[in-house]
């Protein structure tokens, strides 16, 4: 019995990572905030996979809408957010999603999170280091042309959560993703784009339970707060009037 119910757990949680079949990751998501735009102060837009979605967690509680609603406390100013997102999307499927939403490129502040299923599902290297580049042109593209308005989110370390711990080699995992992490870093800053590692806050996630949902995979709603905190003060300044 044992056996079998650690069988079921690894396998709900491969589901949950690979977005549950094709459907869900070709399909594409963007959510909205009740302010229109139009009548809001400012305009953010959250590229990603899972981590971006919040899987597992609250709608309130992923890290997009945390930033949100801290930005407004800090500053009684208003923002609008939309997240393109959808558990188990790899670089491709985000390029995809952008290009069929096709957004506005007026947007006051952009992040962009995507890699882990590129690693997850053991796609050549060579694909991120060839998409990476483009979503990250994008990503300055949507927000006004202006590379300062764009921050990069390092990939989570899921080696550090129970999922993460059964897996044949938790420590490949974190070797593997750290090789997407230094690439994106590169890449990121050869550009001029500010990049923010939020890797270390994961991998606290045997030591601190509560960091993790309760899926045992992904970042609960207390990592995102500090994935928020670590935000916060770089988009104040970057949108300040």
């Amino acid at each position: 019995m044992k056996n079998y119910t650690l069988y079921l757990l690894n396998a709900v949680a491969i589901l949950i990572l690979l977005g549950c079949g094709a459907t869900e990751e070709t399909s594409s998501t963007i959510e909205e905030l009740p302010m229109n735009q139009e009548n809001a102060d400012y305009s953010y837009l959250a590229l990603g996979d899972s981590y971006t979605i919040g899987e597992s967690v609250c709608d309130t509680c992923r890290f997009p809408i945390q930033l949100e609603s801290a930005f407004e406390q800090l500053t009684n100013k208003s923002m609008h957010t939309d997240i393109i997102a959808t558990t188990g999307w790899r670089t491709d499927n985000l390029i995809e999603a952008i290009e069929d939403q096709n957004p506005d490129n007026t947007y006051d502040f952009v992040t962009l999170l995507i890699g882990v299923n590129n690693q997850f599902q053991g796609i050549p290297f060579s694909m991120y280091e060839n998409e990476f580049s483009q979503l990250l042109t994008t990503a300055i593209n949507l927000a006004q042309g202006e590379k300062e308005r764009v921050v990069v989110l390092s990939i989570p370390d899921y080696a550090f959560t129970p999922y993460g711990q059964t897996t044949s080699n938790p420590q490949q995992v974190s070797d593997e993703l750290d090789e997407y992490n230094t690439y994106a870093k590169e890449v990121t800053e050869n550009r001029e784009v500010k990049f923010l590692n939020i890797t270390d806050i994961t991998r606290r996630g045997i030591t601190e339970p509560n960091l993790v949902a309760s899926d045992g995979l992904h970042p609960s709603e207390d990592a995102y707060a500090e994935f928020v905190d670590r935000l916060l003060l770089i988009v104040n300044t970057v949108v300040k009037d």
